[in-house]
């Protein structure tokens, strides 16, 4: 039996990943720090030993606006230690292309892993639903829905990442893949509409032009991959099925 760890068990996306792979059979240790089983901060690695001995693969799905490569620090050395033959790495289009600091750690992790010597997998998508209405319904709470001007977004649906990402643990490492992009590249402000028209909330969306180098980045669409649009799951399906869920 193939066994693989998950860290980020309990997010957004490491929790799919975790419940694809135990459906095709593999032992699954999901790791985070809330984790019954493996409860690691991959801040300071305490703990991450025992989690990674005797595993066939990492699934490295855990992240944060700070300390994203410290962490990926200590679970490659990890890895290293326990021989660990395989880890794959869910990034974002874009990170060398938006100077963002998030993205640019997440590019920092990308080397690190390349450089590392364990076999490896990569795996960029572009942002998910979940940070389009995150972003959306906060908004929404002010008197107008205030969106990045000039700004399209091309959502994919979490659920088909971790069919992705369940794919490739499974696989031998494969280096760099193809993007996964979502099924359609958008404009934010109509990204905003469909979450009215969804919520029946009555709100005017209105564009705002920012500065910096990184909205720069994001208004020349260096996030978005149109050329590999193989999502399926739109926007408007993703926001019905929450309704779905809610009733």
């Amino acid at each position: 039996m193939t066994t693989i760890l998950v860290t980020g068990a309990t997010g957004t996306l490491g929790r799919q990943v975790a419940e694809r792979l135990r459906t095709e059979g593999a032992d699954v240790r999901g790791l985070s720090r809330r984790s019954p089983s493996y409860a690691v901060d991959l801040r300071d690695g305490k703990g991450l030993d025992a989690a990674v001995d005797g595993v066939d693969t990492i699934v490295h799905c855990a992240s944060s606006p700070r300390g994203d490569d410290r962490a990926a620090g200590f679970l490659i050395e990890a890895a290293r230690r326990a021989g660990v033959p395989h880890l794959v790495y869910i990034s974002i289009v874009g990170v060398d292309r938006v100077p963002l600091r998030y993205y640019a750690a997440k590019r920092r992790v990308e080397r690190m892993i390349e450089d590392s010597g364990v076999g490896a997998t990569i795996q960029r998508t572009t942002q998910f639903h979940d940070l389009v209405l995150s972003v959306v319904s906060g908004a929404a709470k002010l008197p107008v829905l205030p969106v990045p001007a000039g700004v399209s977004v091309q959502p994919v649906d979490s659920g088909e990442v971790a069919d992705r990402l369940a794919v490739l643990a499974l696989g031998a490492p494969a280096g760099r893949v193809p993007d996964l992009g979502g099924p359609e590249v958008r404009e934010f402000s109509g990204l905003a509409g469909a979450y009215l028209r969804a919520t029946g909330r009555r709100r005017r969306v209105v564009p705002v032009r920012l500065a910096g180098k990184a909205y720069a980045g994001f208004r020349s669409g260096g996030h978005l991959s149109p050329a590999h649009a193989v999502g399926t799951v739109t926007f408007e399906e993703f926001l019905a099925r929450l309704h779905r869920r809610a009733g």
